[in-house]
């Protein structure tokens, strides 16, 4: 995908599923549980995975649906398809998911090989990780990578054969962002800018230009609107790891704005997504787009967290299945309610 009411004193709501960190223990996590969740696994526990949960955790498969609702989105947009147009929707759903998944490992790999994800860096601490763990060796890390690589690679190549060369500019722009951005993008402040460019325009209005063939201001705008949930997440994430980030060198833009101005940023940015749907709604009689006030809420308790300073340690008050996810599990929650609102409000005006 939460880190709660804090603020009232009440408990914290159900945990989602970047916040559920069950802890070292030699529980072996359930296929939802793998789906749903970035658990911590102990080396006991991990033995008794099969190949399944093992890839599905080592992908964080937890946030793929950002991915998914970016995609469907797009695809929604396109509304009413043709039989052909469901199948390119279909391929490029799944090629996207696999590229983030890709994303995620070689983010994991290249940390883990300059050192940075060691020790009791933020990475290391939330979920499994399972090349700093010792749970997967690099050789068989690097094979699991060249499986997603090249399983995102076949649909992509599908999608060429049919929609033409206008694609290849897309997922040329995508690959090299998702090449570049552990290193050296993500250490210069301009990961979360990356993120808001590749979930935004390159996903969103690119699904709708590889399902439809067509292209329109609407369709950026929107992509523009749909880019700020996955950047919601990148940059709280960040705003939680900042003092490890600082402290080796990675500016993130958290880092550079600093412990006040960072996790307002998230809190804006947030607010900016539901605020532009509900504008959206009203300049263009698109009724559906009000459904994402279901994620006021979130927002709500979102920005009621971004406000108060990351403790150095865990409250007693906060669940520790949680922390360290400060902010992160708040705006991951956000996020899945707002990206699922956004495709709903898609439907809607597409069946209209």
């Amino acid at each position: 995908m939460v880190a709660g009411e804090i603020a009232a004193g009440r408990p914290l709501l159900h945990c989602v599923a970047i916040g559920e960190n069950r802890g070292m223990s030699t529980a072996v996590p359930s296929l939802l549980e793998a789906l749903t969740t970035i658990p911590k696994v102990s080396a006991a526990g991990w033995r008794r995975l099969g190949w399944l949960r093992r890839y599905l955790i080592t992908v964080r498969a937890a946030v793929l649906p950002l991915t998914l609702y970016a995609s469907v989105l797009g695809g929604l947009l396109a509304l009413p398809w043709t039989p052909g147009e469901g199948w390119r929707f279909l391929l490029v759903t799944l090629g996207l998911v696999f590229a983030h998944a890709t994303s995620n490992l070689l983010n994991d790999e290249v940390d883990w090989l300059t050192g940075l994800d060691r020790d009791a860096y933020f990475r290391v601490r939330y979920g499994a990780h399972p090349l700093a763990q010792g749970l997967m060796n690099p050789a068989t890390h690097g094979l699991l990578l060249l499986a997603t690589v090249g399983a995102a690679l076949a649909l992509g190549l599908a999608i060429f054969r049919l929609t033409g060369p206008p694609a290849y500019w897309l997922a040329t722009a995508g690959a090299l962002i998702l090449l570049f951005y552990t290193w050296p993008m993500k250490r210069l402040g301009l990961g979360e800018i990356a993120v808001f460019v590749v979930w935004g325009p390159l996903m969103v209005g690119g699904s709708y230009w590889v399902v439809s063939g067509d292209w329109g201001p609407d369709i950026a705008a929107l992509s523009l609107l749909a880019g700020l949930g996955p950047t919601v997440v990148v940059m709280a994430k960040h705003a939680d790891k900042r003092r490890d980030d600082a402290a080796r060198g990675v500016r993130t833009l958290p880092v550079i704005l600093g412990p006040v101005w960072g996790p307002r940023t998230v809190a804006l940015l947030a607010a900016a997504q539901v605020g532009g749907a509900v504008v959206w709604a009203w300049i263009g009689a698109a009724w559906g787009f009000l459904l994402m006030l279901l994620a006021a809420p979130a927002l709500v308790r979102l920005m009621a967290i971004c406000v108060r300073a990351r403790p150095p340690a865990r409250p007693k008050s906060f669940p520790a299945a949680i922390w360290p996810l400060w902010y992160s599990a708040s705006a991951f929650r956000f996020a899945r309610i707002a990206g699922a609102a956004l495709a709903g409000a898609a439907l809607i005006e597409g069946l209209r």
